[in-house]
């Protein structure tokens, strides 16, 4: 089925209900369910007249917004493939990736058309932009008085749909490709994770969510922000649209919600309309969760672990969090996700960081797994878990088949506990071993922060010494000689605060320990 039905049907369900609400020139714009299906198919239309036919590749740089998901819709309509990039990717990512995934189609903003220059953006055949065109191109406005399209390009189980990258910090960007059936299979975990009850205000900053959105009935509000770099996003604008548009439920990055926490709590207010709160995209301490039930003491609060290859893969609630656990996560036993969702199947393997893992049979991969409390890497398998990636690139590295079955290594180090539950352990690449043993960046880090005004704590060896860097909250100071103390197990050799520890620049949530080491 084409995932363009289930996102058109909620026109015909609540064609007059909000789909999207987005600040424009100083007021809130409200895009209904039945404005969104006419401008897909208007835009769809403008496409086709461009010569673009089924299979063929649209690039799309345009930020979160109604023509952002108008495009979208009316690119899964017609069988195309929408190509999306980390908004803040560099343009060496964005050329990387069109040398990968040459897109035969443009659909980008008016400040887009700066990366005209690059040799990549030249080649493509037909530039639409959203907002003044410069020469050459194609207005988007111009879909407005075009007749509508109103097909569905039909669709099977292998029929691509949308292809995103990875980051490529370590190497060449990966081509993550997505058929029509993988988003439908992934649209229903995310219902049965988190609910999407129809109807329901949601402040989304993550494009998925949004997705998921508009496919189930919710109205999404759009944050007034610049959303590429949450870290740094001003609170103030975002406050305000809560106030106004009074949101039920917040679904944002760790990142996003610690501005939003710290800007409640330094004017000593709260978000009293927000019930349920979704976090994901990089770990989510306690001391977050701790943060937001200050300011939002009803809300649900919960934590959604998953990567670019499986969303989701586990999720956990602040309720779920026995003193227990955080008597366990402060002593070095990691991060707690929680219980894998229900359409997935998770295993623990033994740990072969930078090594390929062979295919194999169900004995030869059960003798690979490891038992309760044992860390390895951890993998996955299911309907909405990436089995390969564009061309087979990557695929030696991050893929074992088990007797016909795929099952995507994370890169991530775990474990499962006795209940079930699966523990956090860091990245693989980023496991200290040396002669006093094996020691996981998340049993350090998550300690280090339940210690008082640590914003954020990375691990490293650097020359055989084992050192933990932080950063500290705004103003405050840390008691460096008691944190060491307090993490003699861990046999650090130093603790040092710095001004920035370096985030990944997607979530702004990841320690980047490549940048971290260069940095020192």
């Amino acid at each position: 089925m084409n995932i363009a039905h289930i996102l058109t049907e909620q026109a015909a369900i609540r064609p007059d209900a909000p789909a999207i609400i987005e600040r424009r020139h100083g007021r809130n714009r409200v895009t209904s369910f039945r404005e969104m299906e006419r401008a897909s198919c208007r835009a769809a239309t403008l496409l086709l007249s461009a010569g673009l036919r089924p299979g063929d590749r649209a690039l799309v740089l345009q930020p979160m917004s109604s023509e952002l998901y108008t495009a979208m819709i009316a690119l899964f309509r017609l069988g195309l493939i929408a190509i999306f990039l980390d908004p803040s990717a560099g343009r060496g990512h964005i050329a990387d990736c069109c040398s990968i995934a040459p897109p035969r189609a443009l659909i980008c903003s008016a400040k887009a058309q700066l990366l005209y220059m690059l040799p990549e953006i030249r080649r493509i055949h037909s530039k639409f932009v959203i907002g003044p065109a410069l020469p050459g191109s194609i207005p988007w406005s111009r879909a407005d008085r075009l007749d509508p399209v109103e097909m569905l390009h039909a669709c099977d189980h292998s029929t691509p749909a949308l292809i995103t990258f990875t980051s490529g910090a370590t190497g060449r960007p990966k081509a993550a490709m997505r058929t029509h059936s993988f988003l439908l299979a992934q649209h229903a975990a995310i219902e049965r994770t988190i609910g999407l009850p129809a109807g329901t205000v949601d402040m989304a900053t993550l494009p998925v969510f949004t997705l998921a959105n508009l496919a189930a009935g919710l109205t999404s509000v759009i944050p007034d922000a610049d959303i590429r770099s949450p870290g740094t996003v001003d609170p103030k604008p975002i406050l305000a649209q809560i106030d106004s548009c009074r949101p039920t439920r917040i679904g944002a990055s760790p990142a996003f919600l610690e501005r939003i926490a710290e800007q409640c709590l330094a004017q000593s207010r709260g978000i009293p309309s927000v019930r349920e709160i979704f976090t994901g995209g990089g770990p989510v301490f306690p001391r977050l969760f701790d943060k937001l039930r200050l300011i939002a003491p009803e809300a649900k609060l919960a934590a959604i672990y998953g990567s670019t290859e499986a969303e989701p893969i586990a999720e956990i609630t602040l309720d779920d969090i026995a003193a227990e656990d955080r008597a366990a996560m402060s002593s070095g036993h990691g991060l707690l996700a929680g219980m894998p969702v229900s359409a997935i199947e998770l295993r623990i393997i033994r740990d072969r960081c930078g090594l390929p893992a062979p295919n194999c049979s169900e004995p030869e991969f059960a003798a690979e797994s490891m038992p309760v409390d044992s860390p390895g890497e951890i993998v996955v398998s299911g309907k909405h878990v990436l089995t390969g990636y564009l061309n087979g690139e990557g695929d030696s590295e991050t893929k074992i088949r088990v007797d016909g079955t795929v099952w995507h290594r994370t890169g991530d180090t775990g474990y499962l506990d006795s209940s079930g539950r699966l523990w956090l352990l860091g990245r693989c690449s980023a496991v200290v071993s040396d002669d006093r043993g094996v020691l996981y960046p998340f049993a350090v880090e998550c300690a280090a922060q339940n210690w008082p005004h640590v914003r954020r704590a990375a691990l490293l060896s650097r020359s055989g010494e084992r050192m933990l860097a932080v950063e500290a909250e705004p103003n405050a100071v840390i008691d460096v000689d008691g944190l060491q103390v307090a993490l003699s197990w861990a046999q650090l050799e130093r603790v040092i605060v710095v001004k920035r520890i370096p985030v990944d620049r997607r979530h702004n949530a990841k320690v980047d320990y490549v940048a971290l080491d260069a940095m020192l």
